[in-house]
């Protein structure tokens, strides 16, 4: 299914399951929502609404790259609820899914509903993460035996040294478990990626943080924080931190997981955000 944006792109969505709509950013940034799957099974109690962001999927790229910025995409998710019809949204963005989500709820405080923020990026809110909070969430995986690598791989990173080679090795700490599968599912997402749309989406411009924190505490909805208690890019600190910005967030915890809770263990990310969209 296809909607068009304001500015004439093309985008294009799908819908799995049945229920309340539930529409879905994917993170990446500049990921086709396809790695999201049916989160986990969660589309057996909602219909997910999967938007695939510009120049990614089976959207178009746009004529000016410009409106890859994180701030811009605000448009194309107003675009896709006045074509579906409906008052009002519930929003699940995904790790740099998060910060549309955040700056879509700034612009539209009267058409959100309610948010579900899955292991949620934080740079449109300025919450900050240090070396040391990643750091400590590595460390807890010290048994694996891939961690000498990665861990390695990760000092580099932080010392602000990488080489292509260490961004590979470091992989492992994005999952809450580490094989075969999962290798196959992180390059399908990395072949899939919109680099152009990648670089553009926290360019200048795109983020305000102190405008953003300041309209997500005049929201009076419920919103749900999830983190994966092993999720090296986004731990449970600063997300309980996220949460907090909200008057009615909630921050819950999938023991084990990573930033793909949904991959690393369906069942457990079910319970929680079913149950929780239930109430």
């Amino acid at each position: 299914m296809n909607i068009t944006a304001p500015d004439g792109t093309r985008l294009g969505y799908r819908r799995v399951g049945a229920g309340s709509p539930l529409v879905c950013v994917p993170g990446g940034p500049a990921l086709p929502a396809d790695y999201l799957g049916d989160l986990g099974g969660i589309s057996d109690e909602a219909e997910l609404v999967l938007l695939d962001p510009r120049g990614t999927g089976a959207s178009e790229a746009p004529a000016d790259p410009a409106t890859y910025r994180c701030d811009r995409l605000v448009d194309d998710v107003e675009a896709l609820r006045l074509h579906l019809g409906l008052d009002t949204l519930a929003l699940l963005g995904h790790s740099a899914g998060a910060n549309v989500v955040y700056r879509y709820a700034e612009q539209y405080p009267d058409r959100v509903e309610r948010l579900v923020l899955i292991t949620p990026s934080t740079r449109a809110v300025g919450v900050e993460i240090s070396d040391e909070a990643r750091s400590e969430v590595a460390r807890s995986r010290a048994a694996e035996p891939w961690y000498a690598d990665a861990a390695a791989a990760l000092d580099r990173i932080q010392s602000g040294a990488p080489d292509e080679a260490d961004w590979a090795a470091f992989t492992p700490f994005t999952y809450g478990r580490w094989d075969d599968e999962a290798a196959a599912y992180d390059a399908e997402m990395d072949a899939a990626r919109n680099p152009v749309a990648a670089q553009e989406f926290g360019a200048d411009g795109a983020f305000e943080p102190e405008a953003t924190r300041a309209a997500l505490a005049a929201l009076d909805i419920p919103v749900l924080v999830l983190a994966g208690s092993v999720d090296v890019g986004n731990p449970v600190g600063p997300l309980k931190e996220l949460a907090a910005l909200f008057p009615r967030g909630e921050l819950a915890v999938q023991d084990g997981a990573g930033h793909f809770p949904f991959f690393d263990d369906p069942a457990a990310f079910r319970a929680l955000v079913a149950g929780w969209l239930a109430r």
